[in-house]
């Protein structure tokens, strides 16, 4: 028999890859949208005072500096996704981007606010953000990183991505932007209903019913394929499945003797993620789909997938593990 400490069980995995932000996505999206009114209400306000637009505090187009970058792009990306846009006047592309950018900023009504940064102007930020080439499009979500694209892309293209920020900043992180139309003040924020499945899903994870919280999981995609929350629950909820009755003194030293032991490496993987050590996780699955082909190499690959959906795609850890990969199989 194992010693207790040898198991774990969803409380390990709290601090490692932030588990109680499945539960707590939809009272921060509530926040959000409350956020959200009050913006609203504001812009509205300085409209009626004859406030011009970019001096508003709910300007959707800002320049901004090294000065201003805590306060402009930090601090209000916990209220709604900040987009930000790297440029200088030489440069042609930008002069090509820039303009869809804003447009776009317009045409989304508070949903994303464009910041603007001239790398000529503030060298410390274009450093800081390994900027290399312009123009070069990132942002940022509840003060993370988000890298997005670099060159110049059509409109259509462009809004591909926003989508797909928008839909990744409300639904894993719970920010909402979204102002709305010039002078429109909601007077109330609406309320989301908890999805009862879901919910009985999440009470499972935390209680530690393990198979019951898979099974739940399951469940809500198999009637909502695209819910990005269920998804989330299900890859933890299978993680912590697999570790749960292992040895990790055992697994680490299986994984050490044989590098080419694709089963050990995937529990030693899985074990690195738990312990909080995502790097470590990711890089030694990197290296075993590297050195392996076939069968052993899907099994590798697909378990990395796996843990992407852990940790979540936006991470910047995970953007530089999906580059490794795509390396080793390229």
């Amino acid at each position: 028999m194992q010693p207790r400490n040898s198991r774990l069980n969803s409380s390990a995995l709290r601090g490692a890859v932030d588990l109680a932000a499945v539960k707590a996505a939809g009272e921060a999206a509530q926040k959000a949208e409350q956020a959200r009114v009050e913006r609203a209400r504001q812009a509205a306000a300085d409209e009626a005072a004859g406030v011009a637009p970019e001096q508003s505090a709910y300007a959707l187009v800002i320049d901004v500096t090294e000065d201003t970058f805590e306060s402009e792009v930090v601090q209000r990306s916990t209220e709604v996704p900040v987009v930000i846009d790297f440029w200088a006047e030489w440069c042609g592309p930008c002069k090509q981007l820039s303009p869809i950018l804003e447009g776009l900023a317009e045409e989304y009504a508070g949903r994303f606010v464009l910041a603007k940064i001239d790398v000529d102007a503030n060298p410390l930020i274009s450093q800081q953000f390994g900027i290399q080439g312009i123009p070069a499009v990132m942002a940022v979500v509840a003060g993370q990183l988000v890298p997005l694209f670099q060159g110049a892309e059509s409109a259509a293209n462009v809004r591909k991505v926003l989508d797909q920020l928008i839909l990744v900043a409300e639904q894993r992180f719970g920010v909402v932007g979204g102002a709305g139309a010039p002078g429109e003040a909601p007077d109330a924020a609406p309320q989301r209903p908890e999805d009862p499945a879901l919910a009985a899903a999440h009470d499972a994870l935390d209680s530690g019913d393990l198979g019951g919280a898979v099974q739940a999981y399951r469940n809500v995609l198999a009637d909502q394929p695209g819910n990005t929350e269920a998804r989330l629950g299900l890859a933890q909820a299978e993680l912590l499945q697999r570790i749960e009755s292992v040895d990790p003194q055992a697994v680490r030293a299986a994984a050490a003797a044989d590098p080419k032991d694709v089963e050990a490496q995937l529990r030693a993987a899985d074990l690195d993620l738990v312990g909080g050590h995502v790097e470590d996780a990711f890089g030694r699955l990197v290296d075993t789909v590297g050195r392996t082909a076939g069968e052993d190499r899907d099994a590798a690959r697909l378990r990395l997938l796996e843990l992407f959906e852990v940790i979540g795609p936006e991470d910047p850890r995970v953007t530089a593990a999906r580059t490794a990969l795509a390396r080793v199989l390229f």
